[in-house]
């Protein structure tokens, strides 16, 4: 009987043992109370706060923002740490496709050039250019859709300080 036992604890360590190196694939929860849900609806609801805010080359603050401080600005307070640079963003989290984005995920645009936050119904935030101020556009705009690169969901905590990140 204990040569029984020895062989399952045995087995069983082992299963554990590669069940821990095995990369599994968890899907996205879609419950609107799931933390990644509320998230992004935190998100949104802090974006919002900075329509009208003024564009400036290299902001990342209500005093003015470039497309990536602003990202980097609203994900700060929510607790997310991420780089000011557009296309250092589009290397984290989880890409989405486009008809599959939820709100707070992030839509990039013209060869990673330019980003905002999606925010639902096919509509973005995000800070343009000189001139303009922070503002929200839809998707399906000609040159958004015609520049769009892809979406990424902000899946895990994420530090720009994280070397697996750059």
């Amino acid at each position: 009987m204990s040569g029984r036992i020895a062989i399952c604890v045995i087995v069983l360590g082992a299963s554990a043992l590669l069940a821990g190196c095995a990369k599994v694939s968890v899907p996205i929860p879609t419950d609107p109370r799931s933390p990644e849900a509320t998230r992004g609806r935190t998100v949104v609801a802090v974006a919002k706060q900075y329509v009208g805010a003024p564009y400036r080359w290299g902001g990342s603050s209500p005093e003015g923002f470039d497309c990536s401080g602003l990202v980097r600005y609203v994900y700060a307070q929510v607790g997310v740490s991420l780089p000011h640079n557009a296309a250092q963003q589009y290397r984290l989290g989880t890409p989405v496709a486009r008809e599959d984005l939820e709100p707070g995920d992030l839509v990039f645009f013209d060869h990673l050039r330019h980003n905002g936050i999606y925010v639902g119904d096919g509509r973005f935030i995000h800070a343009r250019q000189t001139g303009r101020r922070v503002a929200i556009a839809r998707l399906d705009e000609a040159w958004y859709a015609s520049h769009f690169v892809g979406g990424r969901r902000l899946d895990r905590p994420v530090s720009a300080g994280d070397p697996e990140d750059r």
